[in-house]
């Protein structure tokens, strides 16, 4: 049985959760999210907590410590939501909303247009520095992965996207070749 399955998660005022079947529904004060448990796995509500349990013998062990795992998330999404920062480097790399959408310029020969997918908000509180947040942590961490994509960091010149805080380890470029070696003989 896994050590996390088994610790309960609570459930903070405001934050309801309620089962059908085999899908859990949290709702809270930033959103509603919905998840299906794997076959083995059940969840028990007691009063003010959840429990995650799983039949003992059962080769589901990941899945009753991944589910919880995902339950505290939705939990914790709904109560106080994720987010994630980040960094534009680079001469001209920008980015601005346009309505439902996130335009950025990134040194190619056209704006990279993102629409921005329900659930989430982006703001732009500077040209280079985009947030992006919501409710749902694999939705945040999608988005901004994807964003990441549309220019990664370079390790020469550190030009790209990056996550707030993320070290990019350059790499020295082409060695200068000093006058003995051209000479030749």
């Amino acid at each position: 049985m896994s050590r996390i399955g088994r610790a309960p998660i609570a459930i903070p005022s405001g934050v309801k959760v309620t089962q059908q079947d085999s899908t859990v529904r949290v709702e809270g004060p930033k959103g509603k999210l919905s998840f299906t448990l794997p076959s083995p796995i059940t969840i028990k509500l007691d009063g003010q907590q959840v429990k995650v349990e799983c039949p003992e013998g059962s080769e589901a062990g990941a899945l009753h410590g991944l589910s919880r795992a995902l339950l505290a998330n939705m939990v914790q999404g709904v109560t106080s939501g994720f987010s994630k920062e980040m960094e534009i480097v680079g001469v001209g790399y920008r980015a601005q909303l346009q309505g439902k959408q996130l335009a950025l310029s990134v040194g190619l020969t056209h704006q990279v247009i993102m629409p921005i997918p329900e659930g989430l908000t982006v703001e732009v509180p500077k040209p280079t520095s985009v947030i992006v947040k919501g409710a749902d942590k694999q939705q945040v961490g999608q988005f901004a992965a994807t964003m990441r994509r549309a220019a990664p960091p370079e390790p020469y010149k550190g030009k790209g996207i990056k996550y707030a805080g993320e070290v990019i380890r350059r790499k020295a470029g082409k060695a200068a070749t000093g006058a003995g070696a051209k000479a030749g003989g």
